[in-house]
C-alpha cells in the first residue's frame, strides 16, 4: 500500500496540474478527506483501519475550494524538459528525463541566471563538450530559444506524454477535456 498515491482534482474537477501530475500520498489524502478539504471521487480496493473506524483508500480525491494560478508556470527540471520536447536543444535526440541534464545557455561562471530564458534540457555528452562556454563559442546551435512557456502549452506538450504508472479510476479525469476519437 505504500506505492498507492491519490490523483488531486481542484474543484472544478481537472487535475491541478498535468505536468507532472497533482499527487498527494494517501495517507495525506485521508488526512485531508478527514479535515473536509477535500471530497472523495473514487477510491482504491484497499481499507486502512484505525480501532473504531475502516476508510477506502481514495485514489481520486477534488478540492473543495478552487485554487487559481497566477498564469505562470513554475520553472522546475521537468517543465525545462516540458518545454523542449524531452530533447537536447544541441543534438535534437530525445531521452526519457532521467537521462537528461540541464543546461545554461550563458554559463553560471560567467553571470548567466538560472531562469528560462537561459535553461535549456541537454544531453550529457553535449553538456559536456559545451562546458563552459556559450552555444556560438562551442559551435553548438541551439534549436530552439530557450523562452517562458505558457500554462496551456505545458499543459498540451505533458498530455504528448502520459504517465507512466496511471490508476484506471485515473483517466477519465485526466482525458476528459481531450478530443474523442470514434
Amino acid at each position: 500500500m505504500n506505492g498507492l498515491q491519490t490523483l488531486v482534482l481542484n474543484a472544478d474537477y481537472r487535475p491541478l496540474s498535468y505536468h507532472p501530475l497533482s499527487l498527494w500520498t494517501w495517507k495525506d489524502a485521508i488526512s485531508a478527506l478527514l479535515l473536509e478539504r477535500v471530497n472523495l471521487v473514487e477510491s482504491y480496493d484497499s481499507v486502512v483501519r484505525s480501532p473504531s473506524v475502516e476508510y477506502k483508500v481514495p485514489s481520486v480525491v477534488a478540492l473543495k475550494r478552487y485554487v487559481t494560478f497566477n498564469g505562470r508556470p513554475a520553472f522546475t527540471r521537468y517543465n525545462i524538459y516540458l518545454r523542449d520536447d524531452f530533447s537536447c536543444q544541441y543534438c535534437g535526440d530525445r531521452f526519457v528525463a532521467k537521462e537528461l541534464t540541464f543546461d545554461h545557455v550563458m554559463p553560471r561562471s560567467r553571470g548567466g541566471l538560472t531562469e528560462w530564458s537561459n535553461v535549456v534540457a541537454a544531453c550529457s555528452p553535449c553538456n559536456l563538450y559545451k562546458a563552459n562556454r556559450t552555444p556560438i563559442e562551442a559551435d553548438m546551435p541551439l534549436i530552439q530559444d530557450a523562452l517562458e512557456p505558457s500554462v496551456r502549452r505545458l499543459n498540451q506538450a505533458a498530455r504528448r506524454v502520459p504517465p507512466s504508472d496511471v490508476h484506471h479510476s485515473w483517466l477519465d479525469y485526466l482525458y476528459w477535456d481531450s478530443e474523442l476519437l470514434l
